[in-house]
């Protein structure tokens, strides 16, 4: 019997620690997640602009029919960050549609970490302007 007290002892302190400890509830594990979020997108201030409804289906033609789903999801992050978390981080204005025309073209590095996005030189200006007019407008969907 004395040899079963020893670990019936430990046993006892070690639920008693446990059952102690502090435990986050599911609201501060729900912050915390919203907090990584923010700290992945981190959203740029800026003014967003009426977007053209026909370039938004043109964008969207396009970007079905080039390799962007290769490496992007509309929803999801994938070897590239997911389209929405895009559309949250840019304002919808000229000056980024354009500045992300030309990392379409000329490839990026490091806006999101790695991987980077390779170049895609084959693309016109116009074309990638209109692809990201699309991923854009996928900020309030």
């Amino acid at each position: 019997m004395k040899k079963m007290k020893g670990p019936l002892f430990i046993f006892l302190i070690s639920l008693l620690v446990y059952s102690c400890a502090e435990k986050k509830s599911l609201e501060e594990k729900s912050i915390t997640l919203n907090q990584k979020e923010k700290d992945y997108i981190k959203a740029i201030p800026g003014e967003d602009q009426e977007l053209d409804a026909e370039l938004i289906k043109k964008g969207e033609v396009l970007v079905a029919y080039s390799d962007c789903y290769d490496c992007h999801k509309e929803v999801n992050r994938a070897k590239g960050p997911a389209f929405r978390d895009i559309a949250k981080r840019y304002p919808a204005n000229t000056i980024y549609i354009e500045h992300l025309a030309r990392q379409v073209i000329r490839g990026s590095k490091g806006s999101w970490g790695y991987p980077v996005m390779s170049p895609h030189p084959q693309v016109k200006k116009e074309d990638a302007e209109a692809m990201v007019t699309f991923i854009l407008s996928l900020r309030g969907q």
